[in-house]
């Protein structure tokens, strides 16, 4: 090798041996395994069994699409006050779409340049359409993740979004296990968030797996103290089964706390992870929405405040940049400090252009990508065809000026990797503005006051009207009824309830009026539904110790207007629920009991 080219890093570890028994056994598909001689230029191809492909009924597809800069972005570095540097408008000016073509032919010979129907609908490799895995793992391994630490870098598989990424990774890194038929020592486990997305809870403990919760803070896991992930190792019981290997976490914008776990956290996470040989499932649908004004609007509150969370410092590890200032602005991947090949990394296009596309990525070292492809060959095959030359063409664009094609450029081109990111710019811009509304509205809200329609006045001090500015301030304000977090990352608001204030609160269970609460709120006027904290509970003692303080609240998906509607009557709804004692108590137990929601439906209401 040319010492210009000599890759000094070290390889990955060899982690084969938590390979699956089934995963262990699996072949090379043979009919996959013959795809390879289709490509030979003239082969007459009277081997595979595929349908000729002008009675595909579809000759072109054809979209009108965004461009690559329809949305606004946002500052790259906190700011203060958070919506001082937000810009009000979130529309470009300039034209905000383009129509994007696949044709049926393309007459592009080299398969990685080639897109339209006729091989995009065709069976395919298990990898995924050759166009776009191509374009993916360069944007992977250059832009994405340039500081993986081990020799040659990691290999990706496309996936049906991170669900089918997910499942296929503990198919591959778990045996399933029987009450009925295993020793309790066989039983293998899967560390997690003591709040965690319950999709990946849910697949996994059908197979047999422990599922084990590890504390938190508002970073997100904690590496240390009480609960926190050495002590659920160093402590762990052998009566419960084997130590778990696997540990599965959504580290930027977690679902459902918002939290970002910086560069130091992972390290210390990794290292941890290394001494007990586990290996790390970092689900990412998220990793583009980091937001810096969270950071000034937490520490507004003073480092007293149990929510000030720290501001992540600039990720810098020091080796190659991404090539643009807004992925080198985020706080990278666990991919960026896996010395020994431990972390299956879950990318999707669900959060970026649509769920229903149903495609995304798995990152991580070549010989768990082998394995993974070898289950694909097998079930999935690849993502739906459409979908993929959809996304190749939008991005990547034409690579034939005779096929009739368009990207998703104006000037007929793709998008580019350069697109692409601005695109991904532009999003994150839209949602810091969702979450900046919500946040302000709870921000406001958080503590009970007599009369809503006077819990602010103008300040008419000499000193603000010399300035001709008109400053608001607190009349009063009663007890704090719930407090946040504003997020760093994703697109929750995790909401802690302050249910000791309230006036029942030494005559009715906890619990049962944080359930009154949530049935309260989706009543007349209020109609506001958010997800107790109960749903995101790993485990039952979760769910019946602690669970219940919590309410997560989506700025996502409604629509801006709505959002800022419902943002106030949540606040509203609670306050009103704070007010509720003597007689007007007697609604609580109506709540409760599920009365209010019966004559709701009856009426119509709900």
């Amino acid at each position: 090798m040319d010492s210009a080219n000599k890759d000094d890093r070290p390889p990955p570890k060899d982690l084969s041996h938590h390979w699956s028994r089934t995963t262990k056994n699996r072949n090379t598909s043979n009919i996959k395994d013959f795809y390879k001689y289709f490509s030979i230029p003239g082969i007459a191809n009277l081997a595979g069994g595929m349908p000729h492909a002008s009675y595909f009924p579809y000759d072109t597809l054809e979209a009108a699409v965004a461009l690559s800069d329809r949305f606004v972005p946002t500052p790259n570095h906190p700011v203060d006050p958070p919506s001082s540097a937000l810009p009000a408008t979130s529309l470009s000016e300039t034209p905000t779409a383009s129509r994007m073509l696949v044709p049926k032919l393309s007459k592009a010979t080299d398969i990685l340049l080639k897109i339209d129907l006729t091989s995009a609908l065709q069976y395919g490799t298990a990898q995924g359409y050759p166009p776009l895995h191509s374009f993916l793992r360069q944007f992977t391994r250059e832009n994405l993740h340039p500081n993986v630490p081990y020799a040659r870098g990691p290999e990706i598989i496309l996936t049906c979004g991170n669900t089918d990424g997910f499942a296929k990774a503990i198919e591959a890194l778990s045996n399933e296990w029987n009450e009925e038929t295993d020793w309790i020592r066989q039983k293998e486990g899967m560390l997690v968030e003591e709040y965690a997305y319950m999709n990946a809870v849910q697949a996994a403990r059908p197979r047999g797996l422990n599922i084990v919760p590890v504390g938190m803070d508002e970073e997100g896991m904690r590496a240390s103290g009480k609960d926190g992930l050495e002590d659920v190792l160093d402590n762990w019981n052998v009566n419960r089964g084997k130590r778990p290997h696997l540990l599965y976490t959504v580290t930027i914008g977690q679902n459902p706390t918002g939290s970002v776990l910086s560069v130091q956290r992972r390290k210390d996470i990794y290292a941890l992870c290394r001494k007990y040989d586990i290996l790390i499932i970092e689900d990412d649908p998220y990793w583009y929405l980091q937001y810096p004004s969270a950071a000034a609007a937490n520490h507004a509150r003073g480092p007293s405040s149990p929510f000030a969370a720290a501001v992540p410092s600039p990720p810098n590890l020091g080796v190659l940049s991404s090539g643009f200032p807004f992925l080198d602005s985020l706080v990278p991947s666990f991919l960026s400090v896996d010395t020994e090949g431990r972390v299956i990394r879950l990318d999707t296009f669900s959060k970026t252009i649509a769920p229903g596309c149903r495609l995304g990525w798995i990152t991580a070292q070549p010989a768990l990508i082998e394995r993974i492809l070898r289950i694909t060959e097998t079930s999935t095959q690849q993502p739906s065809g459409f979908v993929q030359a959809m996304v190749a063409e939008l991005i990547m664009g034409p690579q034939s000026p005779s096929d009739g094609a368009r990207g998703g450029g104006k000037d007929g081109k793709g998008w580019s990797v350069a697109g692409w990111v601005r695109w991904l710019e532009g999003l994150r811009g839209e949602y810091e503005r969702r979450m900046g509304t919500m946040c302000s509205i709870l921000e406001e809200g958080r503590y009970l006051v007599d009369d809503d329609s006077q819990r602010q006045r103008p300040d008419s001090s000499p000193s603000n009207q010399s300035n001709g500015k008109e400053h608001w301030t607190l009349l009063s304000r009663g007890p704090k009824m719930y407090d946040f977090n504003w997020p760093m990352g994703g697109m929750f608001v995790w909401i802690s309830l302050n249910l000791s204030t309230h006036p029942l609160a030494t005559k009715i269970e906890a619990p049962k009026l944080a359930h009154a609460l949530w049935v309260h709120l989706t009543t007349k006027p209020y109609l506001v539904l958010v997800t107790p904290g109960t749903v995101f509970a790993p485990t039952p003692e979760i769910a019946e110790d602690k669970a219940w303080r919590f309410f997560r609240v989506c700025f996502a998906a409604v629509d801006v207007e709505e959002l800022e509607r419902s943002s106030r009557a949540f606040v509203q709804g609670v306050n009103d629920f704070w007010r509720m004692e003597g007689e007007t108590g007697d609604r609580i137990v109506e709540l409760i009991t599920g009365k209010e929601l019966e004559d709701a439906e009856k009426c119509g209401v709900m």
